[in-house]
């Protein structure tokens, strides 16, 4: 909760002045705290958004194990000195998982329950974000234009294009939850969608989560040098997925639920997240 509102009140120090986002406010705001500690107040607007967001994620998943009477522990939070001032949020699983519809409707239900709620997040910080002629082009940090953060902007600002939109901090608290989402949705290895993939791919699983990892090596490559450190990531730490001896069929309705995965996929994930 601090190091995301600290991160808070760059972002809200930079919407109030019309500045683009640089590196150096990221020193700064220590000084400035330390002399106006109440600063930390405008940092809220970001930091409850993210955390509400990363917090229902993780209890989508945490109440899917309490259904089905697995072992799981509350959610822990990562603090850490990036630009969102956190890695994410995570729970432990202690019991493991004996049939593929119960590691779908685990795997599924955080991202559901995250998607729910950013989605009035995002709309509220956009009704609260301003037009400022090419902001979002400038600075040492520029934030990726997912296709869902597209659509609203297009609703509160028709014909203004996202490069003339700064974000109010709630909106930006709730990019932040767009990316957590795309990135628990990449269908590789333990998550989410991994877990959704290997519910209905089964064996083929390993070998699909490998050509992914390949993509996202081309990616690196192509458009942001940030998913090789993914690729590196998930291939050394998240490939390897526990085996579950169950042929039971998935059914329709979760069929249908990973369509619906899918489409959040979609509107969630940005080929270039973070450039600067």
């Amino acid at each position: 909760m601090l190091t995301t509102t600290i991160t808070g009140v760059v972002f809200m120090q930079s919407f109030e002045h019309n500045r683009p986002l640089d590196l150096e406010q990221y020193v700064n705001v220590f000084s400035s705290l330390y002399t106006h500690p109440l600063l930390l107040v405008e940092g809220l607007a970001f930091s409850i958004t993210l955390m509400t967001i990363l917090l229902a994620h993780e209890l989508g998943h945490y109440f899917a194990c309490w259904y089905y009477r697995i072992d799981a522990s509350l959610p822990y939070f990562l603090p850490a000195p990036t630009p969102i001032g956190t890695l994410g949020a995570f729970i432990r699983i202690r019991s493991p998982i004996y049939t593929r519809r119960e590691l779908f409707d685990i795997g599924i239900a955080g991202p559901l329950a995250g998607f729910l709620v950013l989605i009035p997040a995002l709309a509220i910080g956009i009704a609260y974000s301003k037009v400022v002629p090419g902001i979002a082009a400038r600075g040492d940090l520029i934030f990726g234009v997912p296709r869902l953060e597209w659509i609203m902007e297009r609703l509160v600002f028709p014909g203004v294009p996202s490069s003339d939109i700064a974000l109010h901090p709630i909106a930006r608290g709730a990019w932040v939850g767009i990316l957590a989402t795309a990135l628990n949705l990449l269908p590789i290895g333990q998550l989410d969608g991994g877990h959704i993939l290997y519910a209905f791919a089964g064996r083929t699983h390993r070998l699909l989560s490998r050509v992914f990892v390949v993509v996202l090596v081309i990616m690196g490559k192509v458009f942001s040098p940030s998913w090789y450190v993914w690729a590196v990531l998930l291939f050394f730490f998240g490939l390897r997925h526990p085996r579950i001896y169950d042929i039971t069929s998935m059914g329709r309705s979760r069929a249908w639920l990973a369509f619906a995965a899918l489409a959040i996929f979609l509107l969630t994930f940005t080929l270039v997240p973070l450039r600067s």
